[in-house]
């Protein structure tokens, strides 16, 4: 690649991941959105704060981050239990996302689906042990 073009999604230049949380309380989803809101920036302003829905189907949260440039380092972070996030984004992309991840969480990585372009990852959070 010349040093002029831009990489493409399939060469793993894509720098936007989708973040789902889902089957968690809304308390451990603002954790995991706020330490990522730390490193990278987001779609959602940091006082959105998710809130549950009531009813008999389970509630999604979602968020985008940008992960082309790391802000600052997130702390480790404390859940009331394991949250699963559902990622999706370019490869490269779902690797940084996962590899900040591990500093404010330990992070294990439950499943992996791949594509051309992009890969969908599903990964365990828990507070990490000292």
């Amino acid at each position: 690649m010349k040093s002029s073009e831009k990489p493409t999604s399939a060469q793993g230049g894509d720098t936007e991941v989708t973040v789902e949380l889902s089957g968690c309380e809304a308390e451990d989803a603002h954790a995991v959105f706020g330490a990522l809101r730390t490193v990278f920036a987001s779609d959602r302003a940091p006082d959105d704060r998710p809130e549950e829905v009531a009813g008999a189907r389970p509630t999604v949260w979602s968020s985008t981050f940008d992960v082309s440039e790391v802000r600052e380092k997130a702390a480790p972070t404390r859940l009331t239990r394991p949250v699963t996030a559902d990622v999706q984004g370019g490869y490269r992309a779902v690797a940084k996302l996962q590899e900040e991840l591990g500093g404010a969480f330990a992070v294990e990585v439950l499943g992996t689906a791949a594509g051309d372009q992009e890969q969908e990852a599903q990964l365990r959070l828990d507070t990490l042990r000292a």
